[in-house]
């Protein structure tokens, strides 16, 4: 098993360390080798070594020093002599605070969805996410950690922890953009949920994508041809497989036939500006006769975590097929590491030090967290019914979103699933409760409609309607809409008794 130094922290950092950033992770190193002496991990080697290893997945994934010294200090309190009060005398109290907050999320344990203190400490968790979402980075990197090392377990540990990974933190990390940790911890978690299949999967896909990688190999060289012709920049081209159980998931949905699976093999082209994504797009279905119905712009139109590139689905060398993905290095970045990319190009902005203050609260983008906000919010208007929480968080959380256009073009992010309603009510409270009907890409829909991704929805209102229907509680998914609906009808029954 490989030994990890220091070096090996600082060597993974993704912008050049300045001489303060160095000091305090070299200080937290020190102290959490001191701290750990003498302990032993299940594997037989040192403890110190666990810290060690989620200190370089932070620094891979691009945090700051302030969040790699957490990261190597966060089992000092719970697991030594050492008290919190030490290390905030010796750190300070933002990197105190911060291996606070990730001791607490230590706690939260997946025995039943329905249990009362697994809900409990989902709720410290997001409220925690609210307050300095690097707490929850910090966990997800020790997660991970805990997961490559899982082997080493008891078999009722083993399946315990991969449930929960599969859960709650790789659902989180999808929703935080991060999409290189979310899809590590589904495949750590299905190799030990459900070994026949992660093999036989990953089998499949060995087998497959050696057939296909002479294509992709094939395909970035005429395309990069192409693109030098035409005096467009590159900064990367790579071939990438897809992840295990991403893949299992499709082969579901397929009969497992991975003949029809089209994205298997795909070709990751990087390139400077937005403009450069789509000059790259022209080129590649010139050169290649594209698939009908396969391209998708997720730069004009993100995922919700975020996500964006562009996809296309083209008839490659040989007429094989292979997915091709544009995007730019930013977002790239984004792709693979989410909300953490934001502190990469932060520390590269530095220079501009009023604009990065005012944009940022303890060092996290603020439009990022945003949704974490509302469900604070939320959270606290439904108080404390287990049941209702949990089916919001489901919803809200966990499921996913679909954009939806109000008819000026301005996008509202909404859950699968969601309605007119919900979408009156994310526009504005008033509108909500003044809805008497709905127009979709031009056409009267009942309220209860499903609206669906990239559709162009009219809320009709009248000055008559001055309160909400009590039915509309009956359909609507999103805890807006609920939380506005219920406040009103409370103002009516009070002024009526």
């Amino acid at each position: 098993m490989e030994n990890l130094t220091l070096e090996d922290i600082i060597g993974a950092l993704r912008n050049p360390p300045s001489d303060a950033r160095k000091k305090v992770i070299a200080k937290a190193y020190d102290f959490a080798v001191k701290a750990h002496a003498g302990q032993k991990r299940n594997s037989g080697e040192e403890y110190s070594q666990h810290p060690i290893a989620v200190a370089k997945i932070l620094a891979e994934i691009g945090m700051g020093g302030k969040t790699i010294a957490a990261g190597l200090l966060h089992d000092v309190p719970e697991d030594t002599t050492i008290t919190l009060e030490e290390v905030e005398k010796n750190f300070g109290s933002e990197i105190a605070a911060m291996v606070d907050g990730v001791t607490k999320l230590g706690k939260i344990k997946l025995r039943g969805s329905h249990e009362e203190y697994f809900l409990e400490n989902l709720r410290k968790m997001i409220l925690a996410m609210a307050s300095d979402i690097r707490v929850v980075i910090i966990k997800l990197a020790d997660r991970l950690h805990n997961m490559q090392t899982l082997e080493f377990n008891p078999p009722e540990k083993q399946l315990r922890i991969a449930r929960e990974t599969m859960e709650v933190f790789a659902p989180i990390a999808n929703r935080l953009g991060m999409g290189e940790m979310k899809s590590q911890l589904q495949d750590l978690s299905f190799r030990f949920l459900d070994e026949k299949n992660y093999f036989l999967v990953k089998d499949l896909e060995e087998k497959h994508y050696k057939e296909k990688e002479k294509n992709v190999i094939q395909a970035i060289k005429e395309i990069e041809f192409e693109m030098k012709k035409e005096g467009i920049t590159i900064i990367e081209t790579n071939g990438r497989a897809k992840s295990i159980y991403s893949l299992f998931l499709k082969l579901q949905k397929h009969d497992m036939d991975i003949t029809r699976i089209y994205d298997l093999a795909a070709v990751r082209i990087i390139v400077q500006e937005v403009a450069d994504c789509y000059e790259t797009l022209g080129i590649v279905h010139k050169k290649y006769r594209p698939m009908i119905g396969r391209i998708k712009d997720y730069i004009s139109l993100p995922k919700p975590n975020g996500y964006q590139s562009i996809h296309t689905t083209v008839f490659g060398p040989d007429g094989k097929i292979i997915e091709v993905q544009i995007r730019t290095q930013k977002m790239h970045s984004e792709a693979e590491f989410g909300i953490a990319a934001h502190w990469i190009y932060s520390e590269k902005k530095k220079k501009n030090w009023k604009d990065f203050l005012f944009k940022t609260k303890k060092g996290v983008p603020e439009k990022e967290i945003e949704w974490v906000k509302q469900l604070r919010e939320w959270q606290n208007e439904i108080g404390r019914d287990d049941e209702e929480f949990m089916q919001s968080l489901q919803i809200d959380f966990f499921k996913n979103h679909i954009f939806a256009f109000t008819p000026q073009g301005d996008i509202i992010e909404l859950p699968e699933e969601a309605t007119p309603v919900d979408f009156a009510y994310a526009i504005h409270g008033e509108i909500g409760n003044h809805a008497v009907g709905a127009k979709i890409d031009g056409k009267m829909v009942p309220l209860d409609h499903y609206i669906r991704n990239g559709e162009v929805v009219e809320i009709l209102t009248s000055k008559d309607r001055k309160n909400p229907n009590q039915d509309w509680l009956k359909f609507v998914k999103t805890s807006a809409a609920k939380s506005h609906i219920r406040r009103e009808l409370k103002k009516i029954t009070a002024a009526n008794s």
